[in-house]
């Protein structure tokens, strides 16, 4: 009985489409749905609104109220307008940034977006084509913009889209202006609530005179190292956009900082929506960098560089010392250029007290053991670039920013940009490599020397997929079983720290002693500390249907020739407490 009413529901909502307010298209692929046997992609479209969360909106492709389509881009925009105008009422003019990635649809849902804001008397602000997510963040900083919108799913399946909103510091919008922008997003039920008509006299467009502009900005970075990278400049770089956005961008970033040997890809230089050459394109993903690996191999590349499709993460293979091309994870990424940010301006006599570097509760502990060395104050900060953009927006004129990053390959150098940016971490990490050559390492070596130095630190993130309404439910039925049952032990050690952040309440088990987590925010995220240094972070993702472990451990070595056996063992004890987790 349930059933059937929970499907009435679901019709009669679909049902709303078939009004006059939706284009005929629309309607007649929501009476194809009404009209199927099968029930389930009509369901799977309209059993709840695509909700727009405090990142924005990501999701499949489609007719429905829980799909990106035309009707969902403009009722965000919509809603969106609508509080700009409340926040900046006192202002003579209100602007936007719009930009937009390779996908499917991209640049129609950046036009849809461009236009309500504009019907809406907001002047915006269009990049001509596709541009990196760190060039709108830059650009709305830059040009004193209110807001901003990229229209990208990152490195989501080809399937899905996104909608990312920002506020005027360039950063993905917080409390209060996140909550405030949904209140009114929600308000906007039905298509005859969103306003399509263009204003054209409003809309403005920006194209390579601001590229330019943009990559003088990332390239002054590197000014205090150009005679290293002078020295270096034939450097063997293979670089991918992976079919995206940073096809143009970042090899022309990476000359503008004296590298001349830049090596393309030629089958994913081809900017495609569909992703011909891979299954994923996420530099996460191994596979995502096997036809750049290949290439290295065939050219005796020295590195390989790769960037998602909106160009904000980055994806790195360097050579071991067998001259074997292998790659660095994204906590090993972030771990080597805060070292880099820390011994560059340390070597330059220009580390002050008051440097600061960022990463994620769910990034390697690595970090933490590097600053700490180096007398460096570490803040640790939720999963996601935007709050790695609030600790920097709370200590300008205080503390001075040198690097932060995140395990899933993210990672930002500068702060005039407040997202992820792979554009100058492409640099930075080219940058690096001249440094670490000036000094008769590679890359690998000089990972291996941080090992050695602070402890070796092995981390693996599993993400478990649980598709549509059940598979929400059962992402959530396990996050319920693990608070309800927490962990004793992990791989023979002592569970000492129970840190839920969904309570910011901590609990030391072996004091029996409670204590208050110092977040700005709560977070549905588990997290456990055991007595031997391992660390087990849980959490359902916010933008895609999985529920994520992130497992890191901790071995002890006291030369690089003690690395192989305890990378192994560290290996090994993850692989039991993947049991352990049931995963």
């Amino acid at each position: 009985m349930e059933q059937d009413t929970f499907l009435a529901q679901v019709r009669a909502k679909a049902q709303g489409w078939l009004t006059p307010g939706y284009d005929e298209q629309t309607r007649a692929e929501v009476q194809r749905l009404l009209d199927a046997e099968d029930t389930t992609e009509l369901v799977e479209a309209f059993y709840k609104d695509l909700e727009f969360g405090t990142g924005g909106l990501r999701g499949i492709m489609g007719v429905g109220s829980n799909r990106m389509n035309r009707y969902t881009v403009g009722a965000a925009t919509q809603g969106l307008a609508n509080y700009l105008k409340q926040a900046f009422a006192s202002l003579p003019e209100i602007s936007v940034v719009i930009g937009h990635d390779c996908r499917n649809n991209s640049d129609v849902f950046a036009r849809i977006t461009a236009e309500v804001f504009s019907a809406n008397g907001i002047k915006v602000y269009l990049f001509e084509s596709l541009r990196p997510t760190p060039e709108v963040s830059f650009a709305i900083r830059e040009l004193g913009c209110q807001s901003g919108v990229m229209i990208t799913a990152s490195h989501n399946p080809k399937e899905y889209n996104g909608y990312k909103a920002y506020w005027s510091d360039g950063a993905q919008m917080l409390a209060p202006h996140d909550r405030n922008t949904i209140i009114e997003v929600n308000k906007i039920t039905r298509a005859e609530d969103i306003r399509f008509e263009a204003r054209p006299e409003l809309i403005h467009f920006l194209g390579q005179e601001f590229d330019k502009h943009f990559i003088e900005r990332v390239a002054s970075l590197s000014a205090p190292q150009k005679e290293s990278i002078a020295r270096h400049h034939d450097l063997k770089i293979v670089y991918t956009p992976i079919h995206g956005t940073g096809v143009r961008i970042i090899p022309e970033a990476l000359r503008a900082i004296g590298f001349t040997n830049i090596i393309n890809v030629p089958e994913q230089d081809v900017v495609s929506g569909n992703f011909p050459t891979v299954h994923s394109p996420n530099p996460e993903e191994p596979a995502a960098l096997e036809l750049a690996i290949r290439r290295a191999e065939e050219t005796g590349a020295d590195i390989v560089l790769a960037s998602d499709p909106d160009a904000d993460r980055i994806g790195v293979a360097v050579r071991n010392e067998e001259g074997k091309i292998v790659l660095i994870n994204g906590n090993e990424i972030c771990s080597l250029l805060i070292y880099y940010a820390i011994a560059n301006r340390r070597d330059a006599g220009l580390l002050r007290p008051t440097d600061y570097v960022v990463k994620t509760i769910v990034t390697t502990e690595l970090i933490r053991a590097i600053a700490e060395k180096s007398n460096v104050t570490l803040f640790d900060c939720y999963t996601g670039f935007k709050w790695i953009a609030d600790v920097i927006r709370k200590n300008e004129g205080k503390l001075n920013y040198i690097g932060g990053g995140e395990e899933s390959y993210g990672f930002l150098r500068e702060d005039f940009i407040r997202d992820k940016s792979s554009v100058s971490a492409c640099c930075m990490f080219a940058e690096l490599a001249a440094w670490a050559a000036d000094r008769g390492m590679s890359i690998y070596q000089l990972l291996q020397q941080i090992f050695v130095e602070y402890g070796l630190y092995k981390e693996q993130g599993v993400s478990v997929v649980r598709k549509g309404k059940s598979g929400a439910e059962e992402i959530e039925a396990m996050m319920k079983n693990f608070r309800e049952n927490p962990l004793k032990t992990l791989a023979g050690s002592p569970v000492v720290e129970v840190l839920d952040y969904a309570k910011l309440q901590g609990l030391w088990l072996d004091k029996g002693e409670v204590f208050t987590l110092d977040m700005p925010t709560t977070s549905n995220v588990l997290q456990y500390k055991t007595a031997d240094g391992t660390k087990v972070s849980i959490r359902p993702s916010g933008t895609e249907p999985k529920i994520k472990f992130y497992i890191g451990v901790r071995g002890k070595v006291t030369s690089k020739e003690d690395l192989p056996a305890a990378e192994a063992a560290c290996l090994e004890k993850i692989q039991v407490i993947r049991q352990e987790l049931g995963i």
